[in-house]
């Protein structure tokens, strides 16, 4: 759950819950114990004053941290889906990671570089502010504890641990000079892990003597970066076993259809309680007029379905996940995610050509990753010469796949009408 803070440079901004306490948690922590401890004798009003503003800044720094980030992606042409700010600060969301190392480190050193040039203008405005112009004492502890507060985040994420930018920095580099990145990934995972068990133990220990804050922030920090390293080295081992691979490559092409004019109950009878699954296109002489699933049915109500049609109760195509077939496998798979949806859609030129499920994709992770197979490559262009050449067409009622010799559908049983202007080339892939 997040709340949205509108675009800045086209990007959209959000704060999630959990930064809500983090906030007030600072606030909390700056007015009661670290202001009162290192500027006595201010009121109760003005240290939660100087707090609650301190905790705008740090937050406001992290923000500007993040756009850093995003501001090389952009750059160089790597699309920013958002920045969410949360818990333990704030992430910028990449559509695609970079697939250059030096763009990386150039990417993650932004971040702390950022941190330590806020510190500094910060730092001289306090300097500027306590012994130039005698500024109020509520304005030099929030311009101090601002300052020494960037710094630090500057220095944490420069760790070599994922996820923070050092990990980042770090992989980038011995991706650099081993030019594997898989290989790379794995080390900086190792270092992380061994970075955040070290944080882990640390944090036990500063309980047993008695520090139980502080304590459980390092404990929960490690915590952090173990997950976060793991969650890398798995992204960037699904990302290498499906480079090159398509959805073209792993849809099922023979897929079972829907006309629109189909009843509800009829829907019901001769498909969901037939077939295996939840979900079918909806099509019209090969168009894809969207999708009716079992949600569908259930919105409507029983005494309506003996007359209400399919396209009635379908989702249509434009909130339908819907691909082409030079899709990435990757790609495809990031749609079903983003739509909390089982498969896509596979329509090239408007006509239905497959579907792809999130089976289908782990399938051929897991199988890619048990055979070792590295980035597949393209298919040829041309095929040699005496390589069988099949001819096939779209079923004019239902837009299924069915060589040019039938006179009716398999999947809908209708009658196929005589010409070539659906006919296309569905040479089997190598």
């Amino acid at each position: 759950m997040s709340v949205s803070l509108g675009k800045i440079m086209g990007i959209p901004v959000r704060i999630h819950y959990t930064l809500w306490f983090v906030f007030i948690l600072i606030a909390w922590s700056l007015a009661v114990g670290y202001m009162p401890a290192q500027y006595p004798g201010l009121g109760t009003v003005t240290y939660w004053a100087i707090g609650i503003v301190s905790a705008i800044i740090l937050f406001a720094s992290v923000l500007v941290h993040e756009l850093s980030h995003s501001y090389i992606a952009k750059k160089n042409g790597l699309p920013i889906a958002r920045i969410t700010l949360f818990f333990f600060g704030g992430v910028s969301e990449m559509t695609e990671e970079p697939q250059d190392a030096a763009l990386e480190v150039r990417m993650a050193a932004a971040g702390p570089l950022m941190s330590f040039l806020i510190a500094v203008v910060l730092g001289s405005l306090w300097y500027v502010g306590k012994f130039v112009v005698n500024a109020p004492v509520a304005i030099i502890a929030t311009l101090g504890y601002a300052a020494l507060i960037n710094g630090v985040l500057g220095l944490f994420n420069l760790l070599p641990a994922f996820p923070l930018d050092g990990g980042r920095v770090f992989r980038g580099s011995i991706w650099k000079h081993s030019k594997n990145l898989v290989a790379a990934t794995r080390t900086a995972t190792r270092v992380s892990e061994g970075l955040s068990l070290l944080m882990m133990f640390g944090g036990f220990i500063t309980i047993i003597f008695g520090d139980f804050v502080d304590g459980l922030w390092f404990i929960v920090l490690g915590w952090f970066i173990k997950s976060g390293a793991e969650t890398s080295l798995k992204q960037t081992l699904v990302g290498e076993a499906l480079t090159g691979v398509s959805v073209a490559d792993i849809m099922t092409r023979n897929v079972l259809t829907v006309p629109p004019e189909t009843t509800v109950q009829k829907l019901i009878s001769d498909y969901l309680l037939v077939h295996k699954h939840g979900g079918y296109p909806v099509v019209k002489n090969g168009e894809v007029l969207g999708e009716v699933t079992l949600e569908c049915v259930r919105a409507v109500p029983k005494e309506k379905r003996d007359f209400e049609t399919v396209q009635q109760a379908m989702i249509p195509c434009e909130r339908t996940a819907i691909v082409n077939p030079t899709t990435t496998a990757l790609d495809a798979m990031q749609k079903m995610a983003r739509n909390q949806a089982g498969h896509v859609l596979v329509v090239d030129e408007g006509r239905l050509v497959g579907i792809a499920t999130r089976d289908d994709v782990i399938r051929t992770i897991h199988t890619r990753q048990d055979l070792e197979l590295g980035p597949s490559r393209a298919p040829p262009s041309s095929l040699p010469p005496g390589f069988p050449r099949i001819r096939a067409e779209h079923c004019v009622q239902c837009g299924a796949l069915m060589p040019t010799s039938v006179t009716s559908c398999p999947q809908c049983g209708a009658k196929q009408s005589v010409g070539t202007d659906h006919i296309q080339d569905a040479t089997p892939k190598t």
